[in-house]
């Protein structure tokens, strides 16, 4: 599939500020499944902007503005081609247990400031665990959401796991760091994606939709012996669907905290008021290829 991808971010001060200092992480990776054929950041006021990855492997794009300004404009433009990531490998437990798989699944393994005791997580845990690693992320994408309810605004952007088993619902972050713990309790690395999906209305017909930021997970499920190394499989437990061709993948991390799309400060007192878009195209292949 072929996008074309505008993240257009607009800010309003109540008055002049200054030392207006941002980190973004927008820029969609290239891996087997996804190609980036282009890709611009328009800041204004014009800056410069700096970049370098991350630990994780994200494109990170830094700029300041210090002199006085009211108002900020971040205006982000890609196209994007995905493909289908083909069938997932299905192996027995015992290869999630080997040395080359921890060296592999490396900080993916390890619990962190998500995790709970609370006894709900066990229960969830056991009735998780199906036969293979594979199965288990199949089963993983319909029992969270076969759990709680998919409800904006009963969570915040840095709710806990322990938030969403009180409230019951949540929304995509939620599910994937619910994810995320019960893959690694099962001893499966895994990790926080950030992106988009192509996702649209009754019919599919539209050319052009505007969407949100979206979050789905990835787990290390190791190769039959003899094939090659472990590989990192989507899913999405939002959708109830293994990742496909309709995502398009920004980054990763640990959880959400090592992958917003965009973090900032700003000198001075006045309130900020914040706009902010995607519109997501999906071009025919002979269009993409003529951009």
């Amino acid at each position: 599939m072929h996008f074309q991808l505008r993240y257009l971010t607009e800010y309003r001060y109540g008055e002049p500020v200054t030392d207006n200092l941002n980190v973004l992480r927008v820029r969609p990776t290239n891996n087997r499944t996804q190609r980036v054929d282009d890709f611009v950041v328009r800041v204004d006021p014009e800056t410069r902007l700096g970049r370098h990855e991350d630990y994780f492997g994200t494109e990170v794009i830094e700029f300041g503005i210090s002199r006085p300004h009211d108002h900020l404009t971040i205006d982000v433009r890609a196209r994007v081609t995905t493909s289908d990531p083909g069938e997932p490998p299905r192996t027995d437990w015992a290869a999630t247990t080997t040395d080359a798989y921890a060296q592999a699944g490396g900080e993916f393994l390890l619990p962190d400031g998500d995790d709970s005791d609370d006894p709900r997580l066990d229960e969830l845990a056991a009735r998780l665990r199906a036969d293979t690693p594979l199965d288990t992320l199949v089963a993983l994408t319909n029992l969270i959401p076969d759990t709680f309810e998919y409800r904006p605004g009963v969570t915040y952007v840095d709710s806990t796991v322990e938030d969403l088993l009180a409230v019951g619902a949540g929304v995509c972050q939620d599910f994937v760091h619910l994810g995320l713990l019960l893959l690694r309790r099962q001893g499966i690395a895994a990790r926080y994606v950030s992106g988009y999906l192509w996702s649209p209305g009754e019919g599919g017909s539209e050319d052009s939709i505007e969407v949100d930021t979206h979050a789905w997970l990835e787990a290390l499920l190791p190769s039959p012996e003899g094939a090659g190394e472990p590989v990192w499989w989507g899913a999405d437990p939002t959708n109830r669907r293994l990742v496909g061709e309709a995502h398009v993948k920004i980054g990763h991390g640990r959880h959400y905290r090592d992958v917003p799309p965009i973090r900032g400060v700003y000198r001075g007192a006045a309130e900020a008021t914040l706009e902010a878009s995607v519109q997501m195209t999906r071009l025919d292949p002979a269009a993409s290829a003529r951009a």
